[in-house]
C-alpha cells in the first residue's frame, strides 16, 4: 500500500464501523450489536477503504479489529446481502465477491500488524476476517464457523481456501471448510487457529495490550516481516532467501537498526522510530 495520496481528503466519519486512534493503535469495531455485527455491503466497503487510509496516514503501528456486543461477527447479513444477491446479475455478483476479497487483501497487505479480538461468534465472512488478521486473540466464548457450504456456496470464499490451510493445515482446513461445523475456542487453540486464549471477557483487553506492544516496537521491521510472511507463502526456497537477503540489506540501512546498536552500547532501551 503506497503512502502517497491523491486529491481525495481523509474520511472523517465511517458510517458502518467505529474507529478510534490512540498512541499508534487503531481500534476498528464492527458496530451492529443487535445483528451480531452482521456485515452489509457498506461495512465491507468501509473496511476495504479504511485500511489503505490508515496505511497512508503513517502514524498507525498496529490495529485491533473487534465486534461490539455479544459476538465478533456473524457473517454477511441474511437479508441485506444474501437476499439482495438473489436479484443480481453475474456482473454485479462478481463485483460484490471481488470487493469481499479486496477487504481480505487489505487486511493482509496493510503495513502494520492486525490483531483480531474474538469473543462469541465469528461465522462465515466474520471467521474469514479473523483468519486474515495476523493474530487472533480469543476468549473461551469464541467459536469459529466457516459456513459457506451450508448456504450452498464454495467453502473457498474470500481467500479462505488459501489462508486456512496455511494456518491450521490442509486436513483441518478441509474439515472446517467442507462441513462448516463450529470450532470452539479450546479446539481452535489446539489446531492453531487462535494465537492467544484469554480468560472470559478479556479478549479485547489482551488484544489491546498486544497491539500496544507491537505499536511500541520497530514498526518498519514488523511491516517487512508481515510482507515477507505473505509474499513467501508460494515462493520456492531460493526466491524466498533472496527476498530475505534484499529486505535485510534495506533494513540494515534503517534508523531503527542503528538505534538498536546505539541503545545496546549505551545500555538503554531503544527508541524505535519506524524508519
Amino acid at each position: 500500500m503506497s503512502p502517497f495520496t491523491g486529491s481525495a481528503s481523509r474520511t472523517e466519519e465511517w458510517r458502518h464501523l467505529r474507529l478510534t486512534l490512540d498512541a499508534g493503535v487503531a481500534t476498528v469495531t464492527l458496530s451492529r450489536p443487535d445483528k451480531l455485527n452482521a456485515l452489509t455491503f457498506g461495512a465491507y466497503a468501509d473496511l476495504r477503504d479504511l485500511l489503505p487510509e490508515l496505511a497512508r496516514d503513517g502514524s498507525v503501528r498496529a490495529l485491533v479489529l473487534g465486534g461490539e456486543g455479544r459476538g465478533f461477527c456473524s457473517g454477511g447479513d441474511v437479508d441485506e446481502i444474501i437476499g439482495a444477491t438473489l436479484t443480481m446479475d453475474t456482473g454485479r455478483l462478481l463485483d460484490f465477491n471481488r470487493m469481499t476479497g479486496q477487504t481480505v487483501r487489505a487486511l493482509r497487505e496493510c503495513p502494520f500488524p492486525v490483531v483480531a479480538a474474538v469473543h462469541g461468534v465469528a461465522a462465515g465472512a466474520g471467521a474469514v476476517l479473523a483468519l486474515a488478521a495476523d493474530f487472533r486473540v480469543a476468549d473461551p466464548t469464541a467459536r469459529f464457523a466457516f459456513l459457506f457450504t451450508r448456504v450452498g456456496l464454495s467453502g473457498g470464499d474470500m481467500g479462505a481456501a488459501y489462508l486456512l490451510p496455511r494456518v491450521v493445515g490442509l486436513g483441518h482446513a478441509t474439515r472446517l471448510l467442507m462441513l462448516g461445523e463450529p470450532v470452539r475456542a479450546a479446539e481452535a487453540e489446539r489446531i492453531g487457529l487462535i494465537s492467544q486464549l484469554t480468560e472470559e471477557g478479556q479478549a479485547g483487553n489482551a488484544a489491546q495490550a498486544l497491539a500496544r506492544r507491537l505499536a511500541e516496537g520497530p514498526a518498519l521491521a514488523h511491516a517487512q516481516t508481515k510482507a515477507l510472511l505473505t509474499a513467501e507463502l508460494d515462493m520456492p526456497l531460493a526466491a524466498a532467501v533472496e527476498l530475505d537477503a534484499a529486505t535485510q540489506a534495506l533494513l540494515m540501512n534503517s534508523a531503527d537498526y542503528a538505534e538498536f546498536h546505539a541503545a545496546f552500547t549505551e545500555k538503554r532501551p531503544p527508541k524505535w522510530r519506524g524508519r
